[in-house]
């Protein structure tokens, strides 16, 4: 892949709202390790590789398990991740994946026991910067080398 156009040299302060949006995490009521997963589950699903590059990396130096990192495109068949990292894993799906899902109502209720109202908007929040970031990689074709 070559790199079509450096965002950030283009126009920085577009750039850099996005990335400040992203960084917004600092004040989530979210724990870090689950930030770190459904950063790097959205950017799977979006097959945006220097996302995935950046947010798995990140996830390791964070102390995340490799094996969790490994196995979080087959989350469903493991039992690697808790229940509340699972709804928040399918929330990100279905809000990434809006246009096909619509954010069915099976998934809204599977995460409400698990997420207060103010968690449930700041991980929207935050799957809506991954997703924001994850179009501009692949538009511009960032790749992690």
């Amino acid at each position: 892949m070559t790199l079509r156009l450096d965002s950030h040299r283009a126009n920085g302060l577009s750039t850099e709202l996005l990335i400040r949006l992203d960084r917004r995490n600092e004040r989530y009521r979210l724990e870090h390790s689950l930030v770190d997963l459904v950063r790097l589950r959205v950017s799977q699903v979006n097959g945006c590789p220097y996302c995935v590059d950046l947010h798995s990396a990140r996830a390791r130096k964070d102390g995340e398990m490799a094996a969790r990192i490994d196995m979080l495109e087959v989350w469903r068949e493991t039992p690697l991740y808790t229940d509340r990292e699972r709804a928040a894993l399918a929330w990100a799906e279905a809000v990434t994946d809006i246009a096909g899902t619509h954010v069915p109502d099976a998934v809204w209720e599977a995460a409400r026991p698990y997420f207060s109202e103010r968690e449930i908007v700041d991980l929207t929040l935050l799957v809506t910067a991954v997703n924001s970031l994850n179009r501009f990689g692949i538009a511009f074709r960032r790749s992690p080398v």
